[in-house]
């Protein structure tokens, strides 16, 4: 009898045997509470690491996926001056981001509540269950960067023209 082993797809500057034993390539869902653990210690305990990975589009944001198993994403994003996304949801995925450097104001929405605003500093960690919409977006002076993760991985997002749009929980979903 033969025993394959599942192996998380790692970003090769990162990996190493800790980032490894941090993803439990076995769990199938990660709560927020995971991937808020997951999230703030990769941005604490790899910074070297990541500022060597980390660049700066100003045409366009830049990210970088640093991990991918089979319950959990992880990935490297900056924020240039000005720099944002739309209005979305997670398509039914739980998530958390850390701030590695600089400052990302967020808003955002649990369906039937307020907007709600926010900023996150260095070192802040934010995790959310999947009935969370969001916008991020970097209003400093410098650039910032962010580690995030998702649970399930690879689920398609949903933008919105507004958070005000966001009304229902999305169900999980998978786009074939």
């Amino acid at each position: 009898m033969t025993t394959s082993l599942f192996r998380p797809d790692v970003h090769p500057k990162l990996d190493l045997p800790y980032l490894h034993d941090l993803l439990h390539p076995r769990r199938p869902l990660w709560t927020p509470q995971e991937l808020r653990a997951l999230t703030s210690t990769v941005a604490g305990e790899l910074t070297t690491p990541l500022l060597e990975i980390l660049e700066f589009g100003h045409e366009q944001r830049w990210w970088a996926r640093l991990a991918l198993t089979e319950g959990v994403e992880l990935w490297l994003l900056s924020w240039a001056q000005d720099q944002g996304t739309a209005p979305h949801d997670h398509g039914g995925a739980s998530g958390s981001f850390t701030v590695l450097l600089g400052e990302l104001r967020e808003d955002y929405r649990y369906p039937g509540g307020p907007v709600r605003s926010a900023t996150r500093a260095t070192g802040d960690t934010v995790a959310f269950g999947r009935g969370r919409a969001h916008q991020v977006r970097n209003l400093g002076a410098i650039g910032a960067a962010s580690v995030h993760a998702y649970s399930p991985p690879l689920l398609p997002t949903t933008e919105y023209a507004s958070l005000t749009e966001y009304t229902a929980v999305p169900e999980p979903r998978k786009d074939s």
